[in-house]
């Protein structure tokens, strides 16, 4: 998984330069384009019930791929921009809620 990921992000740089983005790409611009692409992930669920959430149809499951594409994406250009790996950030995260929340716990409220 580590290589596909390193060949997406490599992806992402050469669209960006193929096209003169890279200006744009700033850190900043970044996470505020993955906030738009997260909201408009949540407007997809925006009036479904629980269970209506739980069972998209076929064409709402993909546009809500699309939307999930769109935040990885920009995640990962935000990520490479700071030079953050994702995937040990990730597993640090883990080590860190799992000790502030045990399994047996209450879930948070």
């Amino acid at each position: 998984m580590a290589t596909d990921l390193q060949r997406l992000i490599q992806d992402l740089r050469d669209f960006a330069e193929a096209r003169d983005w890279e200006q744009f790409h700033s850190p900043k611009n970044l996470a505020s384009a993955l906030s738009v692409e997260a909201a408009e992930l949540l407007e997809h669920f925006q009036w479904l019930t629980e269970a209506q959430s739980r069972s998209l149809d076929p064409e709402k499951r993909a546009e809500v791929g699309a939307e999930m594409a769109d935040v990885f994406l920009y995640l990962l250009q935000l990520a490479d921009k700071l030079g953050i790996d994702l995937i040990d950030a990730a597993q640090r995260k883990m080590v860190v809620n799992a000790q502030k929340y045990p399994a047996g716990a209450k879930p948070p409220a």
